[in-house]
């Protein structure tokens, strides 16, 4: 007998309560049927912790709102065949987005789950009322670096210049859920100031130095969708070393 499939294998749920949302799962059941759910050695309770109608699972969000943050992961159990997982990376972003003189938008201008380059899209506006000196930011991309290989970037374009965009990479001494590394952006004395109301873009590319694919789902600062700036609060943005802008991981 052939084994059951699940769709997605993979999701993620915020604890947030303004962003909660049951996670919905396909089954392909391949003539078997769902004999149970766990999480480690407990059993979910059905029409309590989820619900299911034919072949169509709904983990409810009030089951998800109790789990920690970090990583859950829940294992289907069909009556014949192997089992299927999926993992759910749990965050919450309850804490309020720190919001200063700085504003980051972003998307990533290569959105495939699997590439060898890391493509940050940034604007970074002034939403005070006073002109800030651009050496004075830092912005901060979090991601999984994948692997221990050296990495390398570029920046292929920016508003005041690439050669006044400086970058560096940081391993996180604590690593959190879909981050051990940041690229920190910096700007040199030359870079100027940015006016209050104005905005500077930069266009940054990521790449290890053996141009091998990095995993991109799930990556803190990764989104997903945007082919356009948006706010981005899983951006960080300092002034003069104070976090103004975004949530850190």
């Amino acid at each position: 007998m052939s084994n059951s499939t699940i769709t997605p294998t993979t999701a993620s749920f915020d604890k947030n309560t303004a962003n909660q949302a049951n996670i919905a799962v396909t089954m392909t059941l391949n003539g078997n049927t769902l004999s149970s759910i766990k999480n480690g050695s407990t059993t979910l309770v059905s029409g309590t912790d989820y619900t299911m109608s034919g072949s169509s699972v709904t983990i409810n969000k009030s089951y998800l709102a109790a789990q920690a943050v970090g990583t859950t992961t829940l294992t289907f159990n069909f009556s014949a065949g192997s089992a299927a997982s999926l993992t759910v990376t749990v965050v919450d972003t309850t804490s309020t987005t720190t919001t200063g003189a700085l504003k980051v938008q972003m998307y990533n201008g290569t959105t495939s789950a699997s590439s060898n380059t890391i493509s940050p899209r940034i604007k970074l506006v002034n939403t005070g009322t006073t002109a800030i000196n651009l050496a004075n930011v830092k912005l901060r991309y979090y991601y999984t670096a994948d692997a221990t290989t050296s990495q390398a970037f570029w920046c292929d374009w920016a508003t005041i210049g690439s050669s006044n965009v400086t970058g560096s990479f940081v391993t996180m001494s604590s690593p959190k859920t879909g981050a051990d590394t940041y690229f920190e952006i910096g700007f040199s004395s030359s870079a100027g100031t940015l006016a209050a109301g104005a905005s500077t873009e930069i266009q940054i590319r990521i790449s290890r130095t053996d141009w091998s694919n990095y995993t991109q789902t799930g990556d803190y600062s990764f989104n997903t969708s945007s082919t356009s700036y948006v706010d981005w609060n899983k951006v960080t943005g300092y002034l003069s070393g104070t976090l103004q802008w975004g949530i850190e991981p």
